[in-house]
């Protein structure tokens, strides 16, 4: 699907395995071993053993810089490997190879129905003020500057979303650091296999491209109690992705941009919970669609169309008049515990010691850009202007947005 970015599967990996740090027993472990030894070996006053063990520390002792060199190596190496591994689907996901092996969960709404001929949002877009020209001037291709009605509307949008996911579903909103440390990229699976997809800074930052880096990342590495479970975050951010394997798809328009604003939703959750955390988070998105009056429908993703974190995802589409087809405009996925080993585990209520990983599940609510060229292509007008959906016109200030000049 033109808006999913890479996703690349294996037919089988493991999960929390794959995303832990290898352990190895060093040459020094043997070094202390052997050097206690030497002193068992004295008080019983077998000093052939003793000798043997002192010709062997020292040979370890020479050898150490070598040998622990080899180790790291090696460890990286299997690291690395062990990193490009994807999560392991759930049962309940379908066998496929492709998008064409998706299945049609439920469809919402009825196209609209035009008495003229409808146009695609880059060509409708321009009057409004997607300004396609100013943008490549400035950053080349992929980047558009958004002025005028089209700006105002892509606020409202952007709030909607926020006061949505806040004062209806319960999420906490966040603003986050859109810089990231490398780590931050790795424990949601980004890095190492998604590299060229993204933006790096000169230093030891990347451009996050997606909120979900630093919601999920807020509580790597803790132990939560489990009364603080489900916890839920949501954040409006600027995502940025090179889109390195999309050459020559969806070229035109406002659709796959380098720089794009998202309404990220991410959930911390209970493994029991966590299915039904994920049903909430895909009803969360449904929910602002609905309310927008776009018609969409829910696709469940085969096996080989998900994400490389994911082991169940839900996809959104949006109906767009103007190409006749339904586009991806939301994915709520639950990850189980790929992202969180070796970090965040819980804490049962009793007191109990033991721990476990939680779950972590993310989901759009939506892509601004993307729902700003849905509501363009479903609220058009013969005359070129566009209809302000009810649910944004107290945040626009106007029921119609009119062609500039």
């Amino acid at each position: 699907m033109a808006w999913r970015r890479n996703r690349t599967r294996s037919p089988r990996s493991t999960n929390t395995a794959a995303r832990s740090r290898p352990s190895f027993r060093p040459a020094s472990a043997r070094r202390n071993e052997a050097s206690k030894a030497i002193g068992a070996a004295k008080a019983r006053r077998d000093e052939e053993t003793a000798a043997a063990l002192m010709a062997e520390v020292a040979a370890i002792k020479e050898r150490m810089p070598e040998v622990e060199g080899q180790e790291a190596a090696l460890g990286t190496e299997l690291t690395t490997a062990l990193s490009t591994l994807p999560n392991l689907p759930l049962a309940d996901v379908p066998q496929g190879a492709d998008e064409d092996d998706n299945i049609v969960e439920k469809t919402v709404g009825d196209p609209t129905a035009f008495g003229f001929e409808v146009r695609e949002h880059d060509a409708i877009g321009p009057a409004i003020g997607l300004d396609f020209e100013t943008g490549v001037k400035l950053s080349g291709a992929r980047f558009t500057l958004v002025r005028g009605g089209a700006a105002k509307l892509h606020r409202a949008l952007g709030q909607f979303m926020l006061d949505t996911l806040t004062g209806i579903h319960g999420y906490e909103e966040v603003v986050p650091p859109v810089l990231v440390r490398g780590e931050a990229l790795y424990g949601t699976g980004q890095l190492p296999k998604f590299a060229e997809d993204l933006f790096r800074t000169t230093g030891d930052h990347w451009l996050i491209p997606t909120a979900e880096v630093s919601l999920t990342n807020i509580v790597a590495g803790e132990i939560l109690a489990e009364r603080e479970l489900p916890l839920r975050f949501t954040a409006l951010t600027m995502c940025f992705r090179s889109e390195a394997g999309a050459a020559g798809r969806d070229t035109r328009g406002f659709i796959r941009q380098h720089q794009f604003e998202k309404a990220e939703m991410v959930s911390i959750t209970t493994p029991d919970q966590s299915d039904a955390e994920h049903e909430r988070m895909t009803q969360a998105a449904e929910d602002i669609l609905n309310r927008l009056a776009l018609p969409f429908r829910r696709m469940k993703l085969c096996t080989g169309d998900m994400g490389f974190s994911a082991a169940r995802t839900y996809d959104l589409e949006v109906w767009l008049p103007g190409q006749q087809r339904y586009r991806e405009i939301s994915s709520c996925s639950t990850c189980t515990d790929f992202q969180c080993a070796p970090h965040e585990r819980t804490l049962p209520a009793g007191g109990e010691k033991a721990t476990r990983f939680v779950h972590t599940l993310n989901g759009s609510g939506l892509a601004v850009g993307r729902t700003l060229v849905a509501v363009l292509e479903n609220y058009q007008q013969a005359d070129g202007s566009v209809v302000v959906p009810d649910a944004l016109r107290r945040y626009v200030g106007q029921d119609v947005l009119t062609p500039a000049g």
